[in-house]
């Protein structure tokens, strides 16, 4: 019984775990998502193609065979799913285009100087390490460094 309880607890916590959570929020947009991009595409710009000389993919097909079983195959519904992917595509990326926009604009990002790494010796003024305890130019012993002969 220990056993199945701590699999039941480890489960429950692997998908309480927010990126689960966000993941099957994100399934579940796309899904609606996609019967949004695809509408578009059947009820409004197949139709305005339709106008300027295009036309209806969803009829295109050919029949393998002869007969009354024999099997059709429907390439006007690829055609149309290719579309649908394109349009798609294109949306999210006009979608997440924006919101970097939007973002980048809106994020006040100070760049933050960097820390420093050299100092100027207070005795002869010559640029040395941040970390030097005595100057290499004029051998003076730094500010509260001890002295390192004894």
């Amino acid at each position: 019984m220990s056993k199945e309880k701590g699999f039941l607890a480890e489960f429950k916590k692997f998908i309480m775990r927010g990126n689960v959570m966000d993941m099957a929020v994100g399934v579940i947009v796309g899904g609606a998502f996609t019967s949004i991009v695809t509408s578009l595409n059947q009820d409004i710009l197949t139709p305005l193609l339709g106008i300027f000389g295009g036309m209806d993919f969803s009829s295109l097909h050919v029949v393998l065979g002869s007969g009354e079983n024999a099997p059709v195959l429907n390439y006007g519904n690829f055609i149309t799913a290719v579309i649908n992917f394109l349009i798609s595509a294109l949306v999210i990326f006009l979608l997440i285009k924006g919101i970097n926009a939007i973002s980048e604009k809106f994020s006040h990002k100070k760049e933050e100087p960097a820390a420093p790494v050299t100092k100027k010796c207070p005795f002869c003024k010559s640029e040395i390490a941040i970390d030097a305890t005595r100057c290499p130019h004029c051998t003076s012993l730094l500010e509260g460094e001890t002295s390192d002969l004894k």
